[in-house]
C-alpha cells in the first residue's frame, strides 16, 4: 500500500497502448529491446530542445519505423530534410532492418505533461524563480482546459545545501487510482551548477469511458428490429412531409398564376391606351399641318385677283356716266329708246381687260 506506480504502465492495456509494437523471442527480443532504448536516448540527446513528447517504434517485415512527435518538427527535419536524413543513417547503423523516420507535430502541446516539465526545467536552468515557473505553467494549462494538474520539483532548490521538494497543486482533479482517467506523466531534469533538479508533472485530461458491452443475441435482434421500425417511421414522416410540401406548392401555384395575368392585364390596357393616345395626338397635327401648307398658294392668287379687279374698276369709272345720259333722252320724247352707243375702241379694251381678269380668276 502507498507505493508509487507509473501512470502509463498502470493503465497499459486498458486505455494505453504500447509505444513499441513488435514481437520477438529469446535473444532477438533482448537485442531489439536494447536497440529501442538506444534509439530513444540518441533522439532525446540530439534534439532535447525540439520539444519531443513521444517516440513510437514499430517493426514489421524487415522494416523499422520510428515516429517522432514534436512540438517543433522543423528543428528535427532541418533545412531540406538534411537533419532527419542524418538521423536516419545513424539509426540504421545499430537498428535491425531498414529504418524509416517520420516526424509529426504534437497536438495540444500546452496540455502535454512532458512538454510542461521540460519548460519548467529550462526556466530553472536559466535561474528563474521556481515557484513562479510552476505557477505560470499551471495557469497556462488551466487556460487551455485541462481537468487537473500537479507539479513537483525536488533537489537542491536555489542552491540550498539540503535538498527538498516543492509541490504545487493539485489544481482540479488528478485521480491517480482511476484506471479510466487519462493521466499523463512528464519528467525532466534541470542541470545546474549545484546539481540536478528533477521536475515531475501529472496532467489529467478527463475520463475515457470504455465502449458499451456487446448485448446478447436476442437483445441485438430486438435492437435491430427497433432501429428498422424507427427508420421506417422516419421514412413515412419524410414522405408525408414531401406530400404536404407538394400540396402547399400546388395551393400556392394558382395564386401565382392568377397574380401573373392580373399584373399583365393591369399593365396591358395602359400600354394599349397610351399608344392610341400618342398616335391620336400626333396624327391630327400632321393632317392639319398639310392643308395649311396647301392653302397658302390660293391666298396669294386671291390677292393678285383683287389687285387686278381693283385696277379694272378704276379704269372703267370714266365710262360709267354714259348710260345715265342716254337714259334721260326717252323722257323728252316717247319714241322707242335707242340702244346706247358706246365707242367700239373703249368697249374692246374693257372687254379685253374683263376677259383677262376672268382668265386669271
Amino acid at each position: 500500500m502507498g507505493q508509487k506506480v507509473h501512470p502509463y504502465g498502470f493503465r497499459l492495456g486498458i486505455i494505453r497502448d504500447t509505444r513499441s509494437k513488435w514481437f520477438a523471442e529469446g535473444r532477438e527480443y533482448r537485442d531489439q529491446l536494447v536497440e529501442d532504448l538506444q534509439a530513444r536516448k540518441m533522439i532525446h540527446e540530439r534534439h532535447h530542445h525540439a520539444g519531443i513528447s513521444n517516440i513510437l517504434i514499430e517493426r514489421a517485415a524487415g522494416t523499422t519505423s520510428v515516429t517522432i512527435e514534436s512540438a517543433k518538427p522543423g528543428i528535427i527535419i532541418g533545412r531540406g530534410g538534411s537533419d532527419v536524413d542524418r538521423m536516419r543513417r545513424d539509426l540504421d547503423r545499430f537498428m535491425s532492418g531498414r529504418v524509416r523516420v517520420n516526424v509529426e507535430e504534437t497536438k495540444n502541446p500546452e496540455q502535454n505533461a512532458q512538454l510542461i516539465a521540460e519548460e519548467i526545467a529550462g526556466q530553472i536552468e536559466r535561474r528563474a524563480s521556481i515557484r513562479r515557473a510552476m505557477s505560470q505553467a499551471m495557469e497556462r494549462a488551466e487556460r487551455v482546459g485541462v481537468k487537473g494538474i500537479r507539479i513537483a520539483v525536488s533537489g537542491r532548490l536555489m542552491g540550498a545545501e539540503i535538498a527538498r521538494t516543492e509541490r504545487v497543486g493539485p489544481m482540479g482533479s488528478v485521480p491517480l487510482h482511476t484506471l479510466r482517467a487519462d493521466i499523463e506523466r512528464g519528467f525532466s531534469e534541470a542541470v545546474t551548477s549545484y546539481g540536478h533538479i528533477g521536475v515531475q508533472v501529472l496532467v489529467c485530461n478527463g475520463i475515457i469511458l470504455p465502449p458499451p458491452p456487446c448485448p446478447p443475441e436476442g437483445q441485438r435482434i430486438e435492437a435491430a428490429e427497433e432501429a428498422e421500425a424507427a427508420e421506417e417511421a422516419e421514412g413515412v414522416e419524410e414522405a408525408e412531409g414531401v406530400e404536404v410540401a407538394e400540396a402547399v406548392e400546388a395551393d400556392a401555384a394558382p395564386e401565382a398564376v392568377e397574380a401573373a395575368p392580373a399584373v399583365e392585364a393591369a399593365a396591358a390596357p395602359e400600354a394599349v391606351e397610351t399608344a392610341p393616345a400618342v398616335e391620336a395626338a400626333a396624327a391630327p397635327e400632321v393632317v392639319e399641318a398639310a392643308p395649311a401648307v396647301e392653302v397658302a398658294a390660293p391666298v396669294v392668287e386671291t390677292a393678285e385677283i383683287d389687285e387686278l379687279l381693283a385696277e379694272s374698276s378704276s379704269e372703267e369709272a370714266p365710262t360709267a356716266p354714259a348710260p345715265s345720259v342716254q337714259a334721260a333722252a326717252p323722257v323728252e320724247s316717247e319714241a322707242a329708246p335707242e340702244p346706247p352707243v358706246v365707242a367700239p375702241a373703249e368697249a374692246t379694251e374693257t372687254n379685253a381687260e374683263e376677259d383677262t381678269g376672268d382668265v386669271d380668276a
